[in-house]
């Protein structure tokens, strides 16, 4: 299933929903069908995130040089940039500035 998050002064970011969940629950937001950003959660969100992925790096012990060809999964932080990158761009919109994402079911 995907989500779609959409800012007012971005566009359109998609994500499968098994990483906007844990996205979502680590800035404390629940991955609901829809949910929201107000202007003032985005900046504390991407910090969270920045945080997340941070500690991300430190506990993962990246692949030994004996695992060169075996398949390595995508770590937190590629996949969470994009929505870092939307929050603190819609974070400098005007008041009404908002995010808002939409699934075909809670995830």
């Amino acid at each position: 299933m995907l989500v779609k998050f959409v800012s007012s002064e971005t566009g359109e970011l998609m994500m499968f929903a098994e990483m906007a969940g844990t996205l979502l629950r680590a800035v404390g937001k629940e991955a609901g069908r829809r949910g929201a950003f107000t202007r003032e959660e985005m900046l504390p969100a991407a910090q969270m995130l920045r945080a997340a992925i941070a500690r991300d790096k430190a506990g993962d012990g990246k692949a030994d040089d004996d695992d060169e060809g075996a398949e390595q999964p995508v770590a937190l932080g590629p996949r969470a940039w994009p929505l870092i990158d939307m929050l603190e761009r819609t974070a400098k919109g005007g008041a009404q500035a908002n995010i808002v994402w939409e699934a075909a079911a809670d995830f």
